[in-house]
């Protein structure tokens, strides 16, 4: 009996202390930048420290400012993730994705940035909405972030 109890605290420790995303939960979490209720599941961002602390955002502009603002080094995170904008409510790896920027697309926060997965769907999209598109590399030397 005592080991049963002993791995049943042993492995609820662990999952506690596990680094992973967490769910964002629209309409009730709050963007930790500006603390508005996070609502857009398109535009949507979270970081995840190393120590599995995860900061949700409800705009690209509103993660990117945070990580100046605090200048905490992004390469530090354990996760950095943006919504799909093409396929709502599905994270994707920050530094992998392409970004949109197109006044035609309304973003949380007025920056009218998106992102998605491919630079394919990022160009299809830019054709019908018109914009740019761009990489993390640059996202990051525009909001100055180290």
């Amino acid at each position: 009996m005592k080991n049963s109890v002993f791995v049943f605290f042993v492995g609820i420790f662990l999952s506690a202390c596990s680094v992973e995303p967490q769910e964002i939960l629209f309409g009730q979490d709050a963007c930790d930048f500006c603390k508005m209720t996070i609502v857009d599941s398109q535009h949507a961002t979270e970081l995840v420290s190393p120590k599995g602390k995860a900061y949700k955002f409800d705009a690209i502009e509103c993660m990117m400012n945070y990580l100046n603002r605090n200048v905490i080094e992004s390469e530090k995170m354990a996760f950095i993730l943006v919504m799909n904008y093409d396929q709502p409510g599905e994270l994707i790896d920050a530094k992998e994705a392409f970004y949109i920027y197109s006044e035609n697309i309304a973003s949380p926060m007025g920056a009218f940035l998106s992102a998605v997965d491919s630079e394919k769907v990022a160009n299809q999209i830019v054709e019908l909405k018109s914009g740019e598109v761009f990489d993390w590399m640059l996202l990051k030397d525009r909001y100055k972030v180290k």
